[in-house]
């Protein structure tokens, strides 16, 4: 599973969703799918529009954890 850190992020820069919605141009709703992991994919274009605001890398942003079965 992949897991989106972009909650622990914002806590970590004292960035509010809106914030980061202003500065990338990136719609509220969207950042808030990503927010709650319940993003089923993400585009290049929004994961370097998120790197560059939170001034991260895709390893800051994005997790992975293996599932509990060993299958994937």
């Amino acid at each position: 599973m992949i897991n989106v850190r972009l909650d622990y992020l914002l806590v970590d820069r004292r960035m509010k969703l809106k914030d980061l919605a202003d500065a990338t141009g990136l719609a509220m709703n969207n950042l808030s799918i990503l927010k709650t992991n319940k993003a089923r994919a993400i585009r290049f274009s929004t994961l370097n529009s998120l790197c560059k605001a939170l001034d991260c890398t895709p390893g800051d942003l994005l997790e992975y954890i293996p599932d509990e079965g060993g299958n994937s």
